[in-house]
């Protein structure tokens, strides 16, 4: 099962702690590319290949990165990142935006929120991700309030392609 830290804009990470993907996502910057050259380049040192940058596929190009992750918002920017050679992520909230992403060929989905987490909206939960995994053949990331060991535990237990998250990587 991959891990997937996704970056909080407050936050400087001073190592990836494990992560299989990691993404750079501040949606407050203005500085957008010079923060992701660093980032990407720190991520490169650690090792780490699958470097995906939040919503920008051009600039994930530009830069090197493995690949973008869109939002539930971008599927009409799927077919160009993936004819400039990039993995494609996309956010996925509904049983309608899975199909939507299968169809455009995306290489992973996230689903969420599984868990419980601020402004995010009634929790999937886990029988819900477990039928998700089931009924797709789509790689599913498990993404919302997995912020606990044993969260990860039933994440794992899903048979989902892995967790995603910001607060599980913080260590609070």
């Amino acid at each position: 099962m991959i891990k997937y830290l996704i970056t909080e804009p407050n936050y400087q990470y001073e190592s990836f702690q494990g992560a299989d993907f990691v993404c750079f996502r501040d949606k407050e910057t203005k500085e957008f590319e010079a923060k992701a050259k660093e980032f990407i380049e720190q991520a490169q040192k650690e090792g780490i290949e699958n470097i995906f940058l939040s919503e920008h596929y051009l600039i994930a190009k530009k830069l090197g990165a493995t690949g973008v992750h869109l939002t539930s918002r971008q599927y009409i920017f799927v077919p160009e990142a993936k004819r400039r050679g990039l993995k494609v992520i996309i956010s996925c909230h509904t049983e309608a935006e899975i199909e939507e992403a299968i169809r455009k060929k995306v290489d992973f989905i996230t689903y969420s929120p599984i868990f419980e987490t601020s402004n995010k909206g009634e929790p999937k939960g886990i029988e819900d991700l477990k039928k998700m995994v089931l009924r797709y053949n789509v790689k599913i990331i498990a993404l919302g309030g997995i912020i606990t060991s044993k969260h990860v535990k039933e994440v794992e237990e899903s048979g989902a392609y892995g967790f995603a998250s910001i607060r599980y990587f913080l260590g609070d």
